[in-house]
C-alpha cells in the first residue's frame, strides 16, 4: 500500500511538474527579440497572412498552436509590444486589435503627390491610394472641395491617429480638424475680408511661398489684398513657378511669365483656382491678420535674407528690383 501510494504520489508530482513546465514553456514564454527597456513595434498590414505575422512576431510553433486553438483572424494595426510581453499576451493583443495610436504629421507640402508620399511613409495606406482619392473630382466634390481646392482641407499639425486608418477616415478626420481650426473668430475675419476659407488658404499658400519669415507674412498678405481690392493682378512669382511646374526656379524670366495656366497670376486676375501648396497655420493667420499698409509692390532684398523691400510706386519698385537683379548677376544666379 505504501509503495503504491508512493508511486502515485511520484506520478502526481511528475505530472504537476510537467504541467508547470508546459505552462511556462507554452504560455509564459516571452516574445523574442523584444528590447528589455522599450519593447518593439509589430506592424500588421492588409496583405499579411497568418504565416507572415508568425514570421514577424518570431513566435514560431506557438503561433501555429494559438492560431488553431484560439481561431485567429489577422487584424491590421501598429502594435507596441511591451517589455516582458508573453507570446500568449501578444497573440491576444493581435486578435483583439489592441493597437496604440501614433502621431501623424501633416506637412506644409507643395503638391498632393508629395503629401501622399509623406503620409504613406507613416501610414499603412500607400501613396497611390491617397493621391488617387485627392485628385479624383467626384471624391473631392463629395467632401465639398474641387481637385484644385482640396489642399485647403489640410491644416499642418501633428494628429493622433491609428496607423491603419483608411483614406476615407483620414479625410473625415482632417475635415473635423479643419472645422476645429476655423473658429468663430477666424470665420469672422475671413468674412470681413470677403473671402471663403478656400480663398484664404489659396492666398496663404502664396504668402508661404514668398517667405519663410513668419514675421513678414502679414505684410505680404496685406500687399496682395491691396492688389485684389483695386483689381490689380497679383503678379506673384510663386504662382508662375507652380504653373511652370518647377519650384527650384531662382529667377523668373519673361518666358515663364507667358506660360498659359490659370495659376499664372501675371496673365490672370484674381486668385488662382486653389492653393499652390498646403498653407501653414502661420500663413493662414497672416492673411486673416494682415497688416494694413499702402504698399502695392515688393521685391526680394538684395541681401538674400528672405525678406522684401516694399514700395508704393513703380519707380520705387524698379529701384528695388535693379538692386536685386544686380545681386543675382553678381552671384551668377540665372
Amino acid at each position: 500500500m505504501n509503495k503504491r501510494f508512493l508511486w502515485l504520489a511520484g506520478a502526481v508530482i511528475v505530472i504537476v511538474a510537467a504541467a508547470a513546465f508546459s505552462t511556462s514553456y507554452l504560455l509564459l514564454a516571452k516574445v523574442p527579440n523584444c528590447d528589455e527597456a522599450q519593447g518593439r513595434l509589430l506592424f500588421v498590414d492588409r496583405d499579411d497572412t497568418s504565416d507572415s505575422i508568425k514570421a514577424k512576431s518570431g513566435m514560431g510553433w506557438r503561433w501555429d498552436l494559438y492560431s488553431k486553438v484560439l481561431n485567429f483572424h489577422p487584424r491590421t494595426g501598429r502594435y507596441h509590444i511591451e517589455p516582458g510581453t508573453t507570446c500568449l499576451q501578444l497573440f491576444r493583443q493581435l486578435r483583439n486589435g489592441s493597437q496604440e495610436p501614433m502621431n501623424l504629421i501633416i506637412p506644409n507640402a507643395r503638391t498632393i503627390e508629395r503629401l501622399a508620399s509623406v503620409l504613406s511613409q507613416s501610414l499603412m495606406v500607400d501613396s497611390a491610394e491617397i493621391a488617387g482619392a485627392l485628385t479624383d473630382s467626384s471624391y473631392c466634390n463629395t467632401h465639398g472641395y474641387t481637385t484644385a481646392t482640396i489642399p485647403a482641407l489640410f491644416i499642418p499639425n501633428t494628429y493622433e491617429v491609428y496607423w491603419d486608418i483608411s483614406v476615407d477616415k483620414l479625410v473625415e478626420r482632417m475635415q473635423s480638424e479643419n472645422n476645429r481650426f476655423w473658429t468663430a473668430d477666424r470665420k469672422a475675419k475671413a468674412e470681413a475680408l470677403g473671402m471663403t476659407h478656400e480663398e484664404v488658404a489659396t492666398l496663404a499658400s502664396i504668402v508661404d511661398e514668398e517667405t519663410a519669415n513668419n514675421g513678414e507674412k502679414p505684410m505680404i498678405a496685406g500687399l496682395y489684398l491691396n492688389r485684389l481690392h483695386i483689381g490689380m493682378k497679383l503678379q506673384a512669382d510663386p504662382t508662375v513657378k507652380f504653373a511652370v511646374g518647377d519650384f527650384s526656379l531662382r529667377r523668373i524670366l519673361n518666358k515663364h511669365l507667358l506660360v498659359e495656366s490659370p495659376y499664372n497670376t501675371y496673365l490672370h486676375e484674381g486668385l488662382p483656382p486653389g492653393p499652390i501648396r498646403i498653407a501653414s497655420v502661420a500663413g493662414l493667420d497672416a492673411v486673416l491678420n494682415r497688416v494694413e499698409h499702402p504698399y502695392l509692390f515688393m521685391c526680394a532684398k538684395e541681401d538674400f535674407s528672405g525678406t522684401h523691400n516694399f514700395a508704393q510706386t513703380l519707380s520705387e519698385h524698379y529701384a528695388n528690383a535693379r538692386r536685386y537683379v544686380k545681386a543675382l548677376n553678381e552671384r551668377g544666379i540665372r
